[in-house]
């Protein structure tokens, strides 16, 4: 049992977080630090706030306690590090006045003072500072360089981090801190006194986790990716025997995970890409298994691989029109048209079986299984609106058995007693659709694709893209539509079976005996069965839907054995 917290969550100013010889550690492999003009120019505005209101709020930190006085950061670096370059640029305007000769003495204790309350304590010989903040692998040196030069370095080639670090301290620098040594030192015990944080100790990476994903669900968004990367990374490097050069390929491989996925995908798909390989978890239970899977440097690198090849199938599942799909054989196209449906439609469950499905079966066959799971999701998740839990719960069950390949082909999968239990029988499909609501204002496109594709069952073939959405009875009726459906009109201006497709909705509020004569004239399918109607009330309308009914449940059909 994991104890969630080492301690309460507290109140502290900047002052406090650095006070009584406390350090804080940036884990190795955490990011580089990312801030710009734009964050610097709002911190400066929040900063002048403090001449008025005296405080201002900086958020969440999350620490991890190493020691007595030992901390490493799992959020919170990107504001701290601002934060210790605002006081070196503080310090650096104090250094001026010594060099100009201004109160020497003074500004040399103030600048002594400073140093050990904000930055940390300066090695006797080197006369380095051995700097309270470590950062990453990437911009440690650096930012010691400027603790102990109180300007940055400027050699060539600079990675694009230590390049904001030098903005960002120049940045500051270039505001009015102050004019004397008095001054400057003022402005620092105000802001430094001024600026709070929320913190969070934890004791481990799993209970780092559980913050994070707390934080996440009352909208305070903190970086999982960052977070698992730590713990991989520390597993990989826990023998001390992995070279700089193989560390930076391995970064340049996590980068271009999260960069093709975006952070907000990521999480998801590290649960998807779990699901096919262990039992199901809920995404609070995720870091734990993951941590399962990859508990060895050897067992590191192979998941770090699988993420690899893993993400561009991910992300390119999230978008038909991906470049990705290009460099793939001819026949994968096919399966655009029903990749579309699944992410216009938000459905996502699914693609932990796809993504294990198309490192595992033939192109012809990853189609088909595509088709099949795009039928599927129609009747359960669009028009059934079933529980989306049992699904994940058995595409899991459906994934892992492709993953060991128990499932060779989708025949297997269709027929399979998993798929079997999601695929709703025709009856209730049926009974499902025969009142189908759906909000058209918000939803037209949606609409106009399924339509679409009635359409083109009955041998009309439609691209849904070029269509417009016509309401028989219109979204804001005039009087004489209360004639035939009286106060309910407002209730069935979203029925499926009051919308027809046409390429251009020219009819707006005509009668409906105008729209019909239009309707004839057109080559919609859907429009010219309304046509068949002298009237259009309630009944009529529920007779119409149940008739659609009948042709979407051919339209989305499985042959299940």
């Amino acid at each position: 049992m994991y104890k969630f917290m080492l301690m309460e969550p507290s109140n502290q100013t900047f002052q406090e977080l650095v006070a009584n010889g406390i350090k804080y550690t940036v884990p190795r492999f955490q990011r580089d630090y990312a801030w710009d003009q734009e964050q610097w120019e709002d911190l400066w505005a929040d900063i002048e706030t403090l001449k008025e209101e005296h405080y201002h709020y900086m958020g969440y930190i999350v620490l991890q306690q190493k020691g007595q006085y030992d901390f490493k950061v799992i959020d919170g670096q990107q504001r701290l590090l601002t934060l210790s370059l605002i006081i070196l640029a503080a310090m650096r305007a104090i250094q001026d006045l010594i060099d100009d000769g201004e109160d020497i003495d003074k500004n040399k204790e103030r600048l002594r003072e400073i140093t050990a309350r904000f930055i940390g304590s300066k090695d006797l010989v080197s006369l380095k500072v051995r700097s309270k903040l470590s950062l990453n692998r990437n911009n440690n040196r650096f930012y010691r360089d400027i603790c102990s030069l109180l300007k940055p370095p400027n050699p060539r080639g600079l990675i694009a981090s230590n390049k904001l670090l030098k903005k960002a301290f120049e940045f500051f620098l270039s505001k009015a801190i102050g004019t004397t040594g008095s001054d400057i030192a003022s402005f620092i015990e105000r802001f430094s006194s001024g600026i709070v944080f929320t913190k969070i100790v934890v004791q481990d990476d799993l209970n780092a986790y559980k913050v994070f994903e707390t934080l996440n669900s009352r909208g305070v968004q903190l970086s999982t990716p960052d977070l698992l990367k730590n713990y991989i990374f520390s597993i990989i490097t826990s023998n001390d025997d992995v070279m700089d050069e193989r560390l930076d390929d391995l970064d340049e491989e996590w980068s271009a995970i999260v960069s093709q996925l975006g952070e907000n995908n990521f999480t998801e798909f590290i649960h998807y890409h779990h699901n096919f390989q262990k039992k199901s978890v809920s995404k609070k239970e995720l870091f734990i298994s993951v941590r399962q899977l990859a508990n060895t440097p050897e067992a590191a690198y192979a998941y770090l691989r699988s993420l690899t090849e893993y993400a561009p199938i991910y992300a390119s599942l999230l978008n038909h029109h991906d470049e990705w799909w290009a460099g793939q054989k001819d026949d994968y196209r096919a399966v655009k048209k029903y990749l579309e449906a699944l992410n216009m439609f938000n459905i996502k469950q699914v693609f932990t079986v796809l993504m294990v499905a198309f490192t595992k079966f033939s192109s012809k066959e990853f189609i088909l299984l595509v088709r099949y799971l795009y039928v599927l999701s129609i009747r359960y998740n669009v028009i059934c609106n079933y529980s989306p839990i049992e699904q994940e719960n058995l595409y899991n069950q459906i994934a892992q058995k492709i993953f060991n390949q128990d499932y060779a082909r989708a025949s297997h999968v269709k027929n399979g007693e998993e798929f079997r239990k999601l695929y709703p029988e025709n009856y209730a499909f049926f009974n499902a659709f025969e009142f189908h609501k759906i909000p058209s204002r918000q939803s037209s496109k949606k609409i106009r694709f399924l339509l679409a594709e009635i359409e083109s069952y009955l041998d009309h073939k439609v691209d849904y893209t070029k269509t417009s959405l016509e309401h028989i009875c219109p979204y804001n009726p005039e009087q004489t539509w209360y004639d035939y459906f009286g106060e309910g009109v407002n209730d069935i201006k979203d029925r499926l079976g009051n919308m027809v497709l046409l390429e251009k909705d020219e009819l707006k509020r005509s009668s409906f005996k105008d729209k019909t004569e239009f309707y004839l004239k057109t080559p919609f399918i859907l429009a010219k069965k309304i046509a068949e109607y002298k009237e259009w009330n309630l009944q009529n309308l529920n007779d119409y839907q149940a008739w659609l009914a009948e042709q979407a449940v051919n339209t989305w059909q499985l042959d299940i054995v």
